[in-house]
């Protein structure tokens, strides 16, 4: 079963009993009352085979340790609340001594130390594969005072923060040669093996967008082509991006050629922040961010209810994206 799929159905099942729930399943991160104001709550997992490749040489401990938290950490930028507390859970695969916990945990509060999270605790079991998952908890003043999937306006314009493709390229480049001879350069090959095994949230992007006004934004974990589509549908609204309007990162051309639209529409993993802004707040966000690119407008649901058109060349393409069950899907021809 696909991984949107599975969400759907069983999140279908869930009902609220507390009255403290403010936002529940849909969004980048669960918001409760909890006295003066709001936590705000994410989990997720990394799985070596499937997140990481099965290959100690790169997932190393302190890869999955970093990886784990950033992965985790980035929905809180989604939401556009500060780092708070986290909860690390780790299943140590055969191979793994001690000593690659250590590295694991170390990893975990270097990355703490620069986002400001404090890691408050957590879980060490042993199994076959290699497991972290990662609880992270941010507060805020109230369910107002964060960033949701749900209130896009027709009429907004959508950005996106940073270059995309790179995640899905750097995987690319540490698993086929003939990728990795595509790029010559070793600072950009570089660039993009780390932007696929260490990945940084972007909180001063999330922090950035709520100062500016925005009030809708999610981490692009799926690739645009599947989280933009989660914002239209949340609001009843269609998101209609130009894909040649996508930032690029340097190099993915290199790997995918004339693909790289499409690599960095569908890749996945990237972990930078799309929104909506009105046009009277184009100019805050330009100001408070520097790496924003503008790739489309909100426009009015239609009757297929996908919640996102894609077009390059004025044309509408039919692009999927990143299934975390399965991993990238495969590249197929344009329609």
């Amino acid at each position: 079963m696909a991984e949107r799929s599975l969400i759907q159905r069983f999140t279908a099942q869930l009902r609220s009993r507390s009255p403290r729930l403010l936002i529940g399943p849909g969004d980048d991160a669960a918001v409760v009352r909890v006295g003066g104001g709001v936590a705000v709550t994410s989990t997720d997992t990394t799985v070596i085979g499937v997140h990481l490749p099965d290959d100690p040489a790169h997932a190393t401990p302190a890869v999955v340790g970093h990886r784990a938290l950033a992965t985790a950490l980035s929905d809180l930028a989604a939401m556009g609340v500060p780092a708070g507390e986290s909860y690390l859970a780790i299943t140590v695969p055969p191979g793994w001594g001690d000593d690659a916990v250590l590295e694991l945990v170390a990893a975990v509060e270097a990355l703490s130390a620069v986002t400001g999270n404090t890691a408050a605790g957590g879980d060490v079991t042993s199994g076959p594969v290699g497991v972290a998952t990662v609880t992270v908890v941010g507060w805020a003043v109230d369910a107002d005072h964060v960033l949701r999937r749900d209130r896009a306006a027709v009429g907004q314009r959508v950005g996106v923060t940073g270059a995309l493709g790179g995640s899905r390229a750097g995987r690319a480049v540490l698993q086929d040669r003939t990728a990795a001879a595509a790029v010559p350069d070793a600072a950009v090959r570089a660039a993009l093996v780390e932007r696929y095994l260490r990945p940084l949230p972007r909180f001063d992007a999330g922090l950035a967008l709520v100062d500016a006004g925005v009030a809708v934004a999610i981490d692009l974990s799926d690739g645009v082509a599947v989280d933009a589509a989660h914002v239209g549908r949340a609001s009843n609204v269609v998101l209609e991006i130009d894909v040649e309007r996508l930032p690029v990162q340097d190099g993915v051309a290199a790997v995918f050629g004339a693909d790289a639209p499409r690599v960095a529409a569908t890749g996945g993993e990237d972990f930078e922040l799309l929104f909506t802004a009105d046009e009277d707040r184009v100019a805050a966000v330009e100001a408070a961010i520097g790496d924003v690119t503008w790739i489309g407008r909100v426009g009015p649901r239609d009757s297929s209810g996908a919640g996102l058109r894609l077009r390059r060349g004025g044309e509408v393409v039919a692009w999927d994206g990143f299934e975390h069950l399965f991993g990238s899907v495969s590249l197929p021809p344009d329609a």
